[in-house]
């Protein structure tokens, strides 16, 4: 992990989800949503979810979940 985060911003945990009843994946980061997962991607990301071995892991796989996102153009 030491390779990836070079900058150490996933310590902080910025990224979480979230689960509706009918299996429907909401990425967050810093409590606003980016991204929404259904069908096969949610299941994709379940197993990935389930394998991780620790936070890190998580929010390794989250940040890879969502893409490229952050421009540069964002208000703060």
């Amino acid at each position: 992990m030491a390779n990836i985060d070079k900058r150490n911003r996933l310590d902080d945990e910025p990224f979480s989800y979230r689960v509706t009843k009918n299996n429907t994946v909401f990425l967050d980061y810093f409590g606003k949503q980016i991204k929404t997962l259904r069908g096969k991607d949610a299941e994709k990301f379940f197993n990935k979810i389930q394998n991780a071995e620790d936070k890190e892991a998580v929010q390794l796989i989250l940040a890879k979940a969502t893409g490229n996102f952050k421009r540069g153009n964002e208000r703060k």
